[in-house]
């Protein structure tokens, strides 16, 4: 089938199926154009888990699908890739639980801290910072989950970013350190404890990006996600998540240049004109953009004949705690 066949059975098997399709905001155009919803991970996973269809695809990475179960277990979740997430995979339990134990031997309990965990992680990671009484965090509302914490008296095991960890620590002025990179004094020393963990599209950015732009285009703005490396941050006119870029850049004159680090399916969909990219190479998410037209289709047709292609399954221990975890954060915000 070519695309508009593709597209055309799409529609009819979700209307027949009582489907509903999200997908993430750095998906291709050709499945972001078929979906229900659209929106960054957080606003998708309220969007599905509130929907009343039996059936939801997502378009999106693994921790994405999890998030929407542990949200809603009784819908039954589907995506057309259960593609990772290069952030997410870098940590799992037994990395977190080592890491726990390098605080310990530092002298620092688990008495003496709460962890924070980026959505952007597996279910099991967020199930075991809710056991330990800590948060789920998004890049929009760390700042305010982390001041809520600090608040215990309490320093901070901030997995996987390094990178939002430390950009929020040094929004609010304080010290953070990376297990793994920083002194075991430093860690002692710090507030915010950060897992080494970053994402690699949003490592691409960089300071040389930034002062390129503004040499080439005097006056233009740089708008920046906080997954981006300290330095990059620091020089940006604006940082904030996938949704507060898009409202900035909404609300900017058409007029005004700005060039944006972040993923570029979404910053090519941002506005036609005075937008660009920060990178000299394209910042694609590789796995966001492995699922395709056609996987869709298949998890539809396997809806249809029973078969179930690509189920998210998420073990009922862990969708209590992961629950907590997130349940704590939507108290918050």
């Amino acid at each position: 089938m070519d695309t508009i066949e593709l597209q055309n059975e799409i529609e009819r098997l979700k209307k027949s199926l009582n489907v509903t399709i999200v997908a993430h905001f750095y998906q291709k155009d050709e499945v972001f154009n078929v979906a229900d919803f659209s929106g960054d991970s957080l606003q998708l996973a309220q969007v599905a888990s509130k929907d009343k269809n039996p059936y939801l695809i997502f378009c999106g990475v693994a921790f994405m699908g999890e998030s929407v179960k542990v949200l809603d277990p009784k819908k039954r979740v589907f995506m057309p890739k259960v593609a990772c997430c290069s952030m997410a995979e870098m940590i799992d339990i037994d990395f977190f639980n080592k890491n726990v134990k390098i605080l310990e031997d530092n002298g620092i309990t688990k008495s003496d801290f709460i962890p924070i965990t980026y959505i952007n992680s597996s279910a099991a990671v967020k199930a075991a910072v809710g056991e330990l009484g800590g948060y789920v965090c998004t890049s929009s509302n760390a700042k305010k989950i982390i001041q809520k914490a600090l608040s215990k008296d309490k320093k901070i095991f901030f997995v996987p970013d390094k990178c939002l960890g430390q950009n929020v620590a040094r929004d609010m002025s304080l010290k953070s350190a990376i297990i793994g990179e920083d002194s075991n004094e430093d860690i002692r020393e710090a507030k915010i404890i950060c897992y080494n963990g970053f994402c690699s599209v949003h490592q691409l950015f960089s300071v040389e990006d930034i002062e390129f732009y503004r040499k080439k285009y005097p006056g233009i703005l740089v708008a920046t996600h906080p997954e981006c490396k300290p330095e990059v941050c620091e020089m940006s006119d604006f940082v904030g998540s996938t949704s507060q870029l898009i409202k900035y850049i909404s609300e900017l004159p058409i007029e005004q240049k700005v060039v944006v680090g972040t993923e570029f399916n979404m910053v090519n969909r941002l506005r036609e004109k005075n937008t660009y990219i920060l990178s000299s190479t394209k910042p694609e998410c590789p796995t966001m953009n492995e699922t395709t037209l056609e996987d869709l289709y298949e998890t539809l047709k396997s809806i249809e004949n029973k078969s179930f292609k690509n189920e998210i399954i998420v073990d009922k221990n862990v969708i209590k705690w992961a629950k907590v975890a997130l349940d704590r954060m939507m108290e918050i915000s």
